[in-house]
């Protein structure tokens, strides 16, 4: 397995300055290259990492935001744990949904169209979701959410790793992982306002508690819906693919602050896609050397999903129920272990991950967090305070190992194992299984906790046990390796063939 810092990059010479001084574009591959070097200081590049970090940032924060008030949902609409698990998971089928969509069109109508349009999924969803006068409108408006969450994830990811140089501070690795701790972020928010509207709202209104912190997921959607549109521009990767290299050579002096001019022969030229752009793209995730990184990308995505959502989303239900604790304390045990543990592990992935690896660094948490599942159901059901403690650090042990390893890099492997011509679909497949692992995790994790008790650890511990396995089978390191210079190996050939660095 290469390390980080010196896997083999494919084609990683700079475009040759033209007589005048400027970059000249000769092919997709130049206009790659210059994205690989990095922006001139002072560009947009870093404002459009940011807009897509927002999106995730939203997509976190519509998931896990129902998180506290799934109790109060079931008490108000009468519903039996199966329909608790419908309401639940109705978001993750609608992310099901919206991922596959979603990355075909990211790839087939360009990153720019798609990220303009979802957000406004997330305002009539959240609104709907606010005002819900039955558990079937609340399951249909989390279903449509989840529409928003399943296609902007795929987007939001290209743009993260098509607006980033390739290696050293900030590299592509380190962004696309910088979706972590923004995502716990996003989940430590929806707690901090479930805490300020638990502490404001009179008694007689706490029913009103988990609509408040539904509907208020339409804030920031509005927020980002105003601001985009004067930063984002298209991927100059993704556009210089399509044949627009005058196109790409905006964006870069837009976006990137390069003077960047289109050679006469290249204009000259009638330029193609490196692939074209179809529904047959998901059937190349499974052949040649996408098959590997497909199959470890999907294994690490699913068990890490599985994990997170049955002990992160329900971490409310572990902490009141499992360790008998008050709602106060509830909330302030949820808000500190996920700023304190999750989040603090996420930056720490992203600071490090440049000189360590993702391989390395995902085999690590997924270590930490079977040690913490394994812990967990040893312990059970704590009856002294020594062992509530042990059970709060174990909880702790488990978000940051997911923090450091699978939650940051579970995107890393999906996002950086395709070329820009394949990314699209490639997250698109990635979340798609995901959210299935989701869907499954928030549906049944009711059902399992209230017949295993914590017994159900045993049940969870499997999924970082299948994440290692998978892992040790195929070590593929993805940071610092020149994935979009694949798309340019053999243009002529829709079927990249090329030598993977191991």
């Amino acid at each position: 397995m290469s390390s980080a810092s010196s896997a083999s990059s494919p084609g990683s010479a700079l475009a040759c300055p033209s007589s005048n001084g400027r970059a000249l574009i000769r092919s997709a591959a130049d206009v790659s290259r210059l994205v690989n070097a990095g922006g001139a200081p002072g560009s947009n590049a870093r404002i459009v990492v940011a807009i897509a970090l927002g999106g995730v940032f939203l997509d976190a924060y519509d998931l896990g935001a129902l998180a506290f008030g799934l109790k109060d949902v079931a008490r108000e609409f009468s519903l039996s744990p199966a329909g608790t698990g419908f309401v639940a998971s109705a978001i993750t089928f609608g992310a099901i949904v919206g991922a596959f969509l979603g990355g075909f069109l990211t790839d087939r109508i360009g990153r720019y169209r798609v990220f303009m349009a979802d957000m406004f999924f997330f305002v009539v969803a959240a609104l709907a979701c606010a005002l819900a006068p039955n558990a079937w409108v609340l399951g249909g408006a989390r279903f449509v959410m989840g529409l928003g969450v399943g296609i902007d994830l795929p987007v939001a990811m290209a743009f993260l790793a098509e607006f980033s140089r390739l290696s050293g501070r900030g590299n592509k690795a380190a962004r696309v992982a910088m979706w972590c701790p923004v995502w716990y972020a996003a989940i430590s928010v929806s707690y901090l306002l479930v805490l300020a509207f638990y502490a404001t709202l009179p008694a007689s209104h706490s029913h009103l508690l988990w609509r408040l912190t539904l509907g208020f997921g339409a804030v920031p959607a509005l927020v980002i819906i105003a601001i985009r549109s004067r930063y984002i521009s298209e991927s100059p990767v993704w556009a210089a693919n399509q044949g627009d290299l005058a196109g790409a050579a905006r964006i870069l002096q837009r976006s990137y602050g390069i003077d960047a001019e289109v050679a006469p022969e290249a204009i000259q030229a009638a330029a193609k896609p490196a692939r074209v752009a179809s529904w047959k793209n998901y059937g190349a995730l499974l052949r040649g050397v996408y098959a590997r990184r497909t199959v470890l990308a999907t294994v690490i995505g699913v068990a890490s999903s599985f994990a997170y959502n049955a002990v992160a989303f329900g971490l409310p239900v572990i902490i009141s129920s499992f360790l008998a604790q008050s709602m106060l304390t509830t909330i302030l045990a949820s808000l500190a272990l996920n700023l304190g543990f999750a989040f603090v592990g996420g930056l720490i992935a992203v600071r490090t991950v440049p000189r360590f690896g993702a391989w390395n660094m995902t085999v690590c948490g997924y270590v930490i967090q079977f040690g913490a599942l394994v812990g967990l159901a040893i312990v059970g059901k704590p009856a002294t305070t020594p062992e509530v403690v042990s059970a709060i650090a174990l909880l702790a042990a488990f978000l940051f190992g997911q923090g450091i390893g699978p939650g940051s890099h579970s995107m890393t492997f999906a996002s950086l194992g395709y070329p820009t011509s394949l990314r699209g679909v490639g997250v698109g497949l990635n979340q798609t299984l995901m959210r299935a692992s989701s869907t499954v995790s928030l549906f049944l994790f009711p059902v399992l906790a209230a017949a295993l008790n914590t017994r159900v650890f045993w049940i969870i511990a499997i999924a970082p046990l299948a994440g290692l396995v998978a892992l040790l089978s195929v070590r593929w390191e993805p940071s610092g390796y020149d994935v979009d210079a694949e798309d340019f190996a053999d243009t002529q050939n829709a079927d990249v063939r090329v030598t993977e660095a191991v």
